[in-house]
């Protein structure tokens, strides 16, 4: 797909304010959408939407299809007679700056059972046709993610692995005594999936209504604890007690000096090639659904990625193992046609910026990566290539205001000459932004912590850590000002990302 120019702005639903203790899909989130759109932006990015257990990233999801139920807006399901506002009555004592994802599970769950017991005695009749199609539409993947999360409740939330041999493996007596024991279960996890996509379907159409079009994520790999894996044990690296024979991670980086081991199980290629990489298909098929385009993360992964034997401590006796990249595409192609798609390439790499133009995918860059290396670095705002979208930082990143003190001198001092001036720290955000927009990048992504211009305690992820410092960050609703959309309208015009 060809991009026009334009440029967009980077935040996850998790991080709007309002009064329930996490972004949801409800009026903080069209607030937002109308406010991209008198900002002149055409993009509204964010992370994976699946719904996230331990460590709480969107990355490590327990399915790669479902949506996440902490995004469930409650003023909907009130607005639909599911709810009586006494019912939610009285609230927990959230806090305003920061997501509290234990209270979330705790809270959550009462809430939308709740709302699926009010559902079943009569309440909102009206949605009853609409939730019946849906779990017609969606059983390919609702099936055995609605009985994977009964089955997690059941087991107190350990891992499939930790299950009784029959259902771990997936016997046919197992799964239709699980199904008969857990129905009622099953299905409010079925009900809780429809007001998700329900509400999602809806804010989309209005984002498109606004002429805002939304970027979504999709992880290369899926999380050893899902129902991806526990549901189609034949399509990933796993011995015959369903432990993973060899992991995902990183080799010694930017980020960590003897790695990162991730823990998600790989792929066995030759089953995947066998059905015509028919799971890869549904998942891109899944994207489409959410997304008008889709970010690929760890795109690299397609050419290769990092093998990690099973145990580990850290990645550094790990291996690069190719992967079938171009047959998958192909089939995917084959089956779901042109994908609008970005390609989270890096680190940059010759043979993974081949394999970018031989797909026709626009790959990344980051300007938090470009200075102190030379003047010949790829992520530099001057070597910038049309077919590419450049961010000033990313979710990984520290915001831009809290990566400036921490900069080496020599990243400090070549941004300084690229912008002919010395800098003030308070305004590096906006310098780099405007280095993206003014770029020959076709997209240009600023995350919405550096329009806002905040410091490092906002930033949202922290690579290779755990801990309540990362996903869960909120800005406060007097933050998004008109004055934010005016400047970056004004920068949008200026340089000519008004989109078409």
């Amino acid at each position: 797909m060809t991009f026009v120019r334009s440029s967009g702005v980077l935040v996850h639903p998790t991080s709007f304010p309002g009064p329930y203790g996490i972004g949801d899909l409800g009026g903080a989130a069209r607030t937002f959408v109308d406010w991209l759109a008198r900002a002149g932006q055409k993009y509204w990015q964010l992370l994976p939407l699946g719904p996230t257990g331990y460590g709480d990233s969107p990355y490590q999801s327990f399915s790669a299809f479902a949506g996440n139920p902490y995004l469930i807006g409650i003023d909907g399901l009130i607005a639909d007679g599911l709810l009586s506002k006494t019912a939610i009555e009285p609230l927990p004592e959230f806090q305003p700056h920061r997501v509290d994802y234990g209270l979330q599970h705790v809270w959550r769950a009462e809430v939308v059972e709740k709302a699926f017991a009010s559902f079943e005695d009569g309440a909102a009749a009206h949605l009853v046709p609409a939730f019946e199609a849906f779990c017609l539409e969606k059983r390919t993947w609702l099936d055995d993610f609605a009985l994977f999360t009964a089955l997690k409740t059941a087991h107190q939330g350990r891992p499939w692995t930790e299950w009784a041999p029959d259902i771990r493996a997936r016997t046919p007596e197992a799964l239709a005594s699980w199904r008969s024991r857990l129905r009622r279960e099953v299905r409010r996890v079925s009900f809780e999936q429809f007001l998700f996509f329900r509400q999602w379907r809806a804010l989309r159409d209005h984002a498109r209504g606004q002429g805002v079009r939304i970027i979504g994520d999709i992880p290369f790999f899926v999380a050893a604890d899902s129902a991806d894996v526990w549901s189609r044990h034949d399509q990933f690296l796993l011995d015959d007690d369903f432990q993973p024979i060899a992991v995902a991670g990183t080799p010694p980086d930017l980020w960590s000096k003897t790695g990162q081991v991730w823990g998600n199980p790989l792929f066995r290629w030759s089953a995947m090639e066998r059905d015509g990489f028919r799971w890869w298909t549904e998942r891109f098929a899944a994207c489409v659904d959410l997304y008008d385009v889709t970010r690929i993360d760890h795109f690299r992964a397609f050419h290769a990625y990092w093998e990690i034997p099973f145990p580990a401590e850290d990645g550094t006796r790990g291996r690069y193992v190719p992967s079938p990249g171009e047959p998958l595409f192909g089939a995917v192609r084959k089956v779901l046609g042109e994908l609008a798609t970005i390609a989270e390439d890096l680190p940059p790499s010759q043979e993974v910026y081949e394999l970018c133009v031989r797909l026709g995918v626009p790959g990344m860059a980051v300007l938090q990566f470009a200075f102190g290396h030379g003047d010949d670095g790829k992520h530099l705002p001057q070597n910038l290539l049309e077919d590419q979208v450049v961010y000033t930082g990313t979710h990984d990143n520290n915001t831009t205001r809290g990566w400036w003190p921490t900069a080496r001198a020599e990243e400090r001092e070549h941004v300084t000459r690229v912008v002919g001036r010395d800098i003030d720290p308070a305004e590096i955000a906006w310098v780099l932004t405007t280095l993206a927009f003014e770029s020959r990048a076709k997209i240009a992504i600023v995350p919405l912590h550096d329009v806002m211009n905040l410091g490092g305690d906002c930033r949202m992820n922290l690579p290779n850590t755990v801990g309540p410092h990362n996903w869960s960050f909120r800005y406060r609703p007097a933050q998004l000002t008109d004055g934010l959309a005016s400047a970056l309208r004004e920068l949008t015009e200026r340089t000519g990302r008004g989109g078409a």
